[in-house]
């Protein structure tokens, strides 16, 4: 490794110490809170057997979702593996809400990527919320990335309004991620003018970075991944849907079927990891996140656009950084894939990444297919050809990971 690399890291770290004993008292303090959680619910070694068949009365799955449930600040949560993914888990939650003639507000622009061919915005899918009569509208972010307030108020007062969701990450948009306040003052707002609406936030990476949930401040229902945030790096599939009582036992119906709902569901794979992979979420997000600071202040030092900057509040485990041509773009993914302990062989290049409309390079040598709390990197190839890194199961793999990406740069 080039040395202007390993010196330009210590000087780095020097500057992030306190920025890192922060992020390690908000994890103190969710583990806290995670371990009271799970006293008050015994857990205990029983609980992580697996089931089969229908799986009635399940006490791993069943304690687990209320476990889940309570360290979301919510009423009721489903988290299962049949889930495929966040967008699935998203989408499930907005369909709850949703009824042929609704309309669906976006309040933060519009959504991912993969959520569009969901809600009908691309593509011509059956089955989408097009597809099923569900109007659409969106209010456009401010230039800063700021959410517009004003436009949300006067929209979501449509009474045909039902649903209002609120992407609180930055996905492959350039803008800032939203913090748990900012998306409570759009709740406060929605549910001010328009009572019979309700706030969906797609939740993806943002889980345990802060030390409240969107759902302890005025959201209905949030929803996201087991392989991000809450999985710890150890649930290896699925996705939760958690809020309101009512909503997510909607939910449910819509994930398998109208008169089962959850009561269904079982898992021969056992529990043990589900239990332990939540138990480490706190700790591995904070692992996460001294990555993408350290990201942000190499990149920052060698005079890349970095946003989040090094110095700012992180409300996600995701770091952009812009590298204006896409030879960089492919140089940086490969360098972070080269870092990787599984596939470092493997050299990623563009392609047609399913759901979305540009080609996208995915660097991820990660234990668990496409696991974002696993160190990655990824970006669709356009202008200005911005790398999305995330994740890091521990600090010193994922220090070694943007060290190796920047040394690719370099060369």
């Amino acid at each position: 490794m080039d040395k202007r690399v390993t010196e330009l890291a210590e000087k780095v770290e020097a500057k992030l110490k306190e920025k890192f004993a922060k992020i390690d008292r908000t994890a103190l303090t969710n583990t806290e809170r995670l371990l009271e959680i799970y006293r008050e619910n015994r857990v205990s070694a029983n609980m992580f057997a697996g089931t089969s068949g229908y799986g009635y009365d399940d006490l791993g799955r069943d304690t687990f979702e209320k476990i889940f449930a309570e360290a979301m600040g919510t009423e009721k949560a489903i988290v299962r593996n049949n889930f495929v993914n966040g967008t699935h888990a998203i989408a499930t939650a907005m369909f709850a809400c949703l009824r042929p003639g609704d309309i669906l507000l976006a309040a933060t622009g519009v959504p991912y990527d993969t959520l569009q061919s969901a809600i009908g915005l691309t593509g011509d899918y059956p089955g989408s919320m097009k597809y099923y009569g569900v109007g659409y509208d969106e209010v456009p972010l401010f230039e800063n990335g700021e959410p517009d307030l004003e436009t949300i108020k006067a929209k979501a007062a449509d009474k045909r309004v039902k649903c209002v969701e609120i992407q609180r990450s930055r996905g492959y948009a350039n803008r800032p991620t939203l913090s748990v306040q900012k998306i409570g003052e759009i709740c406060d707002i929605v549910h001010a003018v328009n009572p019979e609406a309700k706030v969906v936030v797609d939740n993806c990476y943002g889980e345990f970075v802060q030390e409240i949930e969107p759902t302890m401040v005025g959201a209905d229902l949030v929803a996201g991944s087991l392989i991000k945030n809450p999985g710890g790096g150890l649930i290896a599939t699925g996705g939760y849907v958690a809020g309101k009582a009512e909503l997510v036992d909607a939910a449910a119906m819509r994930l398998s079927v109208p008169g089962i709902g959850g009561e269904c569901g079982s898992y021969e794979g056992g529990y043990r990891l589900h239990f332990q992979g939540f138990m480490n979420a706190p700790h591995i997000v904070a692992q996460a996140l001294k990555t993408v600071i350290f990201c942000a202040g190499m990149l920052e030092e060698l005079g890349y656009k970095a946003s989040p900057a090094s110095g700012e509040e992180r409300y996600d485990i995701i770091q952009s950084v812009e590298l204006g041509k896409p030879e960089l773009l492919e140089k940086f993914c490969r360098g972070i894939q080269f870092a990787s302990p599984v596939d470092s062989y493997v050299t990623p290049i563009p392609w047609d990444m399913p759901g979305y409309e540009d080609q996208v390079i995915m660097a991820a040598g990660t234990f668990v297919q496409g696991a974002s709390i696993e160190l990655s990197c990824d970006g669709p190839m356009r202008e200005p050809y911005t790398a999305f890194m995330q994740g890091g199961l521990n600090y010193e793999l994922g220090k070694l990971g943007v060290m190796n990406a920047i040394d690719m740069l370099l060369k």
